[in-house]
């Protein structure tokens, strides 16, 4: 089993990687985790955090298990097919789209964290601005 561990403000999120329903999407998130980068509150999907990935060359990767509407603590891939390269954590009701519209991003993974805790971390972005964030893929036997 592989596990998507986000690190954020010395608090880790966990959840399982769906291997079957996305396989290439976590091929690709294989090629460039661990990544430091910097979470931040989205600016056009509701209640979301995000993690700007546009600085990474990725291989073409199809739409799999996509949605535009994910669920509190789902993650999302998204490849940039049509505007910039990202990964969503959806903290509450989330509509995933830009200036461009609606985008259906590749649900990866699902987080295990309370809605108490996904709103705290959401509004913590949403007042404070950017965090610092790691995100890795953790093999379990």
């Amino acid at each position: 089993m592989s596990l998507l561990e986000i690190d954020v403000d010395g608090k880790t999120y966990t959840g399982e990687l769906f291997d079957s329903r996305t396989p290439a999407s976590i091929d690709a998130m294989r090629e460039f985790l661990p990544l430091e980068s910097e979470l931040k509150h989205v600016r056009w999907s509701g209640h979301a955090i995000w993690v700007n990935i546009d600085n990474i060359d990725l291989p073409d990767v199809p739409r799999e298990n996509h949605t535009v509407y994910p669920s509190r603590g789902d993650v999302l891939f998204y490849p940039g097919y049509r505007n910039e390269q990202e990964i969503l954590i959806s903290c509450g009701p989330t509509c995933f789209k830009s200036p461009a519209g609606e985008l259906a991003g590749n649900h990866v993974a699902t987080i295990s964290a309370s809605p108490a805790e996904l709103r705290s971390l959401e509004d913590a972005t949403l007042n404070n601005g950017k965090y610092d964030v790691t995100i890795r893929i953790r093999e379990d036997a």
